[in-house]
């Protein structure tokens, strides 16, 4: 049986988060803190709870537990993506796999934390994938060749097939095609995507780059990104024309 949404209300209300967390500890705790931090917090206890109150609200960003009851995070997320909704998600999970991560960042979460977490970490996160959300006051195209990028239409085109991104691959394109040519560091390009100190062994970003690269070459583009071993990625615009690698091979 599924519970209708809770919410609580502070003096400056501030970004809607819903909140789906079947553990009544850690959902009370979570509503909280983000009380607290001057949040308008929304919380259900299960994956279908979640998808009505989606229906009938349109909160700033979703924390998803991936083990729920009825409706899964997993599956939460995947029907969210296919009906076009970009509500940023943080995904949590008791599992520490790989393997779980690439899982939750592959149905189209923007970001992943594992169980338990620091409250500090979970509202770093948080702040990160609402400000990404709400970075689009710069109209700007980025063109590479057959890559195209759109900033103000959130739209990545090769050779004018669109390319379905997530808010993180789209974020980490973004950056890399604005610093054409230029290697950077992972640290910087952590700090630039999700607003927070680099973890030496986070693997996040290059699960990200490797589902990036992926869906680019499926759309026929050659490998644009390059991993600098040691230090971090470039984008290498003069291997985006897709006419000029084909003609090569």
């Amino acid at each position: 049986m599924t519970s209708n949404p809770t919410s609580t209300t502070n003096e400056k209300a501030g970004p809607t988060v819903l909140v789906a967390e079947d553990d009544p500890e850690i959902r009370k705790a979570l509503e909280r803190i983000l009380n607290y931090e001057k949040y308008t917090p929304l919380t259900v206890n299960d994956g279908a709870a979640a998808l009505e109150a989606l229906a009938e609200h349109e909160p700033d960003a979703l924390i998803l537990d991936v083990m729920m009851p009825f409706v899964d995070g997993l599956s939460v997320c995947r029907k969210l993506r296919a009906d076009g909704n970009r509500v940023p998600i943080l995904m949590l999970t008791a599992r520490h796999e790989t393997s779980d991560k690439v899982a939750g960042l592959d149905a189209g979460a923007d970001d992943y934390l594992a169980k338990p977490f620091e409250m500090e970490e979970l509202l770093a996160r948080l702040r990160a994938i609402i400000r990404r959300s709400s970075d689009s006051d710069i109209a700007e195209v980025y063109q590479a060749g057959a890559l195209k990028l759109d900033l103000p239409r959130h739209l990545v085109t090769v050779d004018d097939k669109v390319v379905d991104l997530t808010r993180t691959e789209f974020s980490i394109l973004q950056l890399l095609m604005a610093n054409a040519d230029i290697v950077l560091e992972r640290t910087t390009m952590y700090d630039r995507i999700w607003g927070y100190d680099f973890d030496g062994d986070s693997r996040s970003l290059d699960v990200h780059v490797g589902y990036l690269r992926r869906k680019l070459e499926a759309a026929g583009l050659p490998r644009v990104i390059e991993t600098i071993r040691g230090v971090g990625f470039v984008l290498r615009p003069g291997l985006a024309d897709s006419s000029d690698a084909a003609a090569g091979e």
